[in-house]
């Protein structure tokens, strides 16, 4: 018997001047028929998702700071696109926000009465809590302050002082990290 859990769709660092720094795109499965995984969404499409929660990132600020709570760590679910698709999120406290789009029914697997792939295909019957996706936040977090410990990577040069352009992270390492990430995440999975 073969179920459909989540997994992840998407990974995409926002820089602190809201600028993109890096999007990975994964495939999904398709139930509808047998044909290899594809990704769900275009780039274009994610990178427009990814710029939609940067609205969600201000406004939960502006709200916080009205009440005099800081912002700062995981945020949870975002944005629910549709049924299938929903963004959640986490800014660390220097303002780089990190974003993961999850596909609810993105990978099929075969299970089998009490293993951890049936217990995953209840979670996604059941839905995702915040607290299964604080390993993807914890992980792409560590990847970016290695990949600010290099010291070959200027960190002022993707996030100019005018707030404006920047550059993409280019490190093949990083998106090596990054493609780890999201292969490796199911729901229950502790430590990535």
């Amino acid at each position: 018997m073969t179920a459909a859990i989540p997994s992840i769709a998407c990974l995409g660092i926002i820089g602190r001047n809201n600028n993109p720094l890096h999007m990975s795109v994964f495939p999904s499965h398709d139930s509808s028929n047998d044909a290899a995984p594809t990704p769900i969404r275009s780039a274009l499409q994610f990178s427009l998702l990814l710029s939609s929660t940067i609205d969600i990132f201000e406004l939960r600020a502006k709200n916080n700071a009205a009440s005099g709570v800081g912002l700062s760590g995981d945020l949870g679910l975002l944005h629910a696109v549709d049924d299938r698709v929903a963004a959640y999120g986490f800014e660390t406290n220097t303002g780089v926000r990190m974003v993961c789009v999850v596909d609810m029914r993105g990978r099929s697997v075969a299970i089998q009465p009490g293993t951890a792939a049936a217990a995953a295909a209840r979670t996604a019957a059941a839905g995702l809590r915040d607290a299964e996706l604080k390993p993807v936040f914890r992980a792409m977090q560590s990847a970016y302050v290695r990949l600010l410990q290099n010291p070959f990577f200027d960190p002022d040069e993707h996030a100019p002082l005018g707030g404006r352009g920047g550059r993409k992270i280019t490190s093949k390492k990083f998106s090596e990290d990054m493609k780890r990430i999201g292969e490796a995440w199911a729901p229950g999975v502790t430590t990535l």
